[in-house]
């Protein structure tokens, strides 16, 4: 089974916490966003006495998103995109089926608005067809700061990413609208948001004096193709609020974003 962690640190100094993060839930696959801290120093501290526990994959191209995981560059190879926020990986470990790992961090809502979102969703969907098809097959995990919600157009429009709440849908494959065949992705955030939920109502609190304001957000995502489901727990999916030692959280149970960052960590696992 791999574990991933995703986290915006929102420009933190974060590596004790990331280290902590890793040793307790014994992370495989680390993506980072608006990360500022140093690769050399993170490895130093995930890679205690010298040994070589992980390493720092880098992709030229896309320098908003940063991974480390416990492979060398060869088992997960970048594949070129044309864009400069999103990363897209072939994962191919020996022994274990090979997966597409794709990792975005898509610009603010303060920057962009609901309709640059959902042209740069629709980009974005197209690029990972295109690979699909170049690799061969549609196992993709997508994840990231989409700065959207998991309701908005660009996630869950067909010409989008065209994700549903539903495994049952889903495993559809694809649906067609105007005779045009649109996949599927599944998106499991849905279980995590709002009051439903065991832990934090969602990884992003906003308020502000406006008259539609939704306080919690799932702006950091996971989504998986169908071909991915059956590998998939959604208990195995947690928004984390303590890395065990620090919460994430203030006295008022919303991101710490003073002494942490005001987006909380995304955990999940697959069993490949």
């Amino acid at each position: 089974m791999l574990k991933f962690l995703l986290w915006n640190l929102n420009k933190k100094p974060l590596q004790d916490s990331i280290e902590r993060l890793a040793r307790k839930h014994n992370i495989d696959v680390i993506v980072l966003l608006e990360n500022t801290i140093p690769p050399d120093v993170i490895l130093r501290i995930l890679n205690p006495l010298g040994t070589a526990d992980y390493y720092y994959s880098r992709d030229l191209s896309c320098e908003k998103v940063h991974i480390f995981s416990r492979f060398i560059d060869i088992y997960i190879k970048s594949i070129q995109v044309v864009s400069n926020c999103c990363t897209i990986r072939h994962l191919m470990l020996p022994a274990r089926t090979d997966i597409i790992l794709t990792a975005v961090h898509f610009p603010s809502k303060k920057n962009w608005r609901e309709d640059s979102q959902i042209i740069e969703c629709t980009n974005l969907s197209e690029d990972i067809a295109k690979v699909e098809r170049q690799i061969g097959h549609t196992r993709t995990v997508l994840m990231g700061d989409f700065n959207m919600n998991h309701f908005e157009p660009g996630v869950v429009s067909a010409k989008g990413l065209h994700a549903t709440m539903s495994q049952r849908i889903a495993r559809k494959k694809s649906r067609k609208v105007q005779s045009r065949e649109y996949p599927f992705f599944y998106n499991p955030m849905w279980n995590l948001f709002g009051n439903g939920a065991t832990g934090p109502s969602g990884t992003y609190y906003y308020n502000n004096a406006e008259h539609k304001v939704f306080f919690w957000n799932m702006f950091d995502q996971v989504l998986l193709r169908p071909d991915l489901v059956d590998v998939f727990k959604d208990e195995n999916l947690k928004i984390l609020e303590t890395d065990g030692r620090e919460s994430f959280l203030n006295k008022h149970g919303i991101p710490d974003k003073t002494n942490f960052s005001d987006h909380l960590p995304v955990l999940f696992s697959l069993d490949i």
